[in-house]
């Protein structure tokens, strides 16, 4: 059982890092695209990334804590648990408000698409490099980066 759960729990792990890539991807994508249309196809496909997000970090959680209480080596409250527990937490916080700035522009798009008016705009130009949304993507990406560094070397264990 414990050899599934450690499956689980790394598949969660990608599916999230595999996630965040792709957001990254769409966040690059997207700094030129000053036009409903071709935002309002990036919001297609961040769907697939929330669904894709949702999947990895509540995986990554309840794999991660089960396994933590499963096996005999690891204990919930070893001080290595503790610090990714509190990375992953403050990573989905950051990442759900990054999601938040940039579905800003998704709704803009939206509402200027169903307007009408399907050329270019600088407020949705702006929209697509919200600075606030990539220096918070940035941060959950770091933090990511930090739990998967604690899970390999597993500091005190």
């Amino acid at each position: 059982m414990n050899d599934w759960l450690l499956a689980l729990h790394v598949l969660s792990a990608f599916a999230l890092v595999a996630a965040l890539v792709l957001f990254w991807i769409l966040i690059v994508a997207s700094r030129n695209i000053d036009e409903p249309g071709p935002t309002i196809a990036i919001g297609r496909v961040a769907i697939v990334g929330n669904t894709t997000i949702a999947v990895g970090i509540g995986g990554t959680i309840v794999f991660g804590v089960w396994l933590a209480i499963t096996l005999d080596a690891y204990k919930v409250w070893d001080g290595w648990v503790i610090a990714a527990i509190v990375l992953w937490a403050v990573a989905a916080g950051v990442g759900g408000r990054a999601g938040k700035e940039f579905t800003r522009a998704f709704d803009r798009a939206r509402e200027l698409d169903a307007a009408g008016q399907t050329g270019p705009s600088d407020e949705l130009k702006a929209l697509n490099r919200t600075s606030l949304g990539l220096l918070l993507h940035s941060i959950a990406s770091v933090l990511t980066l930090l739990i998967l560094l604690d899970m390999i070397w597993k500091p005190g264990a």
